[in-house]
């Protein structure tokens, strides 16, 4: 049988305590003396001494009192206290006037509308693209697209300094790549026409990225100077194309610029193979030259120092001197042939050995070739003596 269904003796209410016949529990008498007190406070629990409708009216008018002090109450309680997350800062507005930042974590603050909390998420990388015509400094016609990475830098000022800083963002990056683009003529901001580096060069930056780290910059002096409370951390230009309509003439001139610099490249690898070459050829027939000019001087200096020493011994011995001369140059000359000479008898003896003798007749026949003449010329000398 419920509780509450009549029959059966008194009901049973679950909020009361049966046992000790019908007593209130702690859970009601707190709730009792809290509304006691707050009757104190408003008036609701004083009797003037009137009829039981008056002193009704009152206790009604109290308990109204009473609820809207509770849910006051409450209301204070859970309005106080604020959480903000680890990535999260809450910007905190007391009748609408900046009063303070809270940190991540709990926070205490007045309820409202004594004071209000924005939270900012000030971690999170934002990024904002855009594709946009640009004349360049020659009076080119280019189409970028570009790419910008942000996040809060100052929550305050993001919230409170610019109506849109999204928009103002996109607006000054725009500003800033026209600025720069503008500067610049076609051939430093195409990235096909970069020249390539060469070998033992200094390395090439890219003049894309150079002019994206200079929009970059400007970008975020323009965020500065306008209070946006925004950080820049990338801006990329993502491609930097011709517009579709001159593609084709875009397209002829890089091929003509690439054919230039192909048969520029062929030349400078025929120069640097041909001229070491001449050099080495030149280094080679000069060292020749000083060799060959060494060579001759030092002959002909030995050939006058032996000349001296010949001329001393003849002046010292003669005869021995001229019989010498004439062995050694008999010998020199009977040497290198493959002839025999015989003057004995006032007879010439001629004999031609077979080319595969020739080599191994020419040393001993040149010998005894030697001695003959050796032997012959000593009687003509002597005879002439």
């Amino acid at each position: 049988m419920a509780w509450n269904e009549p029959g059966g003796g008194k009901q049973r209410d679950p909020w009361r305590d049966n046992k000790d016949g019908g007593g209130k529990n702690d859970l009601d008498e707190a709730i009792n003396r809290a509304k006691e007190m707050l009757g104190r406070l408003f008036g609701g629990g004083r009797g003037n001494g009137s009829g039981g409708g008056s002193g009704s009216n009152r206790g009604s008018g109290g308990g109204a009192v009473l609820a809207i002090a509770g849910l006051l109450i409450a209301w204070v309680l859970f309005d106080s206290f604020v959480q903000i997350d680890a990535r999260q800062q809450g910007v905190v507005l007391r009748f609408g006037e900046y009063s303070r930042t809270m940190p991540p974590g709990f926070n205490l603050k007045w309820p409202r509308p004594i004071e209000s909390v924005t939270k900012v998420d000030a971690t999170q990388i934002r990024a904002v693209s855009d594709t946009v015509r640009m004349l360049t400094r020659d009076e080119n016609i280019v189409q970028v697209e570009f790419n910008v990475q942000y996040q809060v830098d100052d929550p305050t000022l993001y919230l409170y300094s610019t109506r849109d800083p999204d928009e103002t963002l996109k607006q000054a990056a725009e500003s800033a790549v026209r600025e720069v683009i503008g500067t610049s003529e076609l051939d430093a901001i195409m990235p096909d026409q970069r020249v390539e580096a060469v070998a033992g060069a200094a390395p090439v930056i890219n003049p894309s990225a150079e002019l994206a780290l200079q929009s970059k910059k400007v970008v975020q002096q323009t965020l500065e100077r306008y209070s946006a409370g925004l950080l820049v951390t990338e801006l990329n230009f993502q491609n930097v194309r011709p517009p579709q309509e001159v593609k084709d003439s875009f397209d002829d001139a890089i091929s003509a610029r690439e054919d230039r610099q192909r048969a520029s490249n062929i030349a400078d690898a025929y120069a640097k193979r041909v001229v070491p070459e001449a050099r080495g050829e030149a280094a080679r027939i000069l060292a020749e030259a000083k060799g060959y000019k060494a060579e001759r001087i030092a002959k002909a200096q030995g050939d006058a120092e032996r000349f001296n020493l010949i001329a001393s011994e003849y002046r010292a011995a003669p005869e021995v001197t001229r019989k010498r001369l004439y062995i050694e140059t008999m010998q020199d000359v009977v040497g290198g042939t493959p002839k025999v000479i015989d003057f004995t008898g006032g007879r010439n003896l001629l004999q031609i050995p077979v080319p595969e003798q020739a080599a191994a007749a020419a040393l001993p026949a040149t010998t005894a070739a030697a001695a003959t003449a050796t032997a012959t010329a000593t009687e003509p000398v002597k005879g002439r003596n």
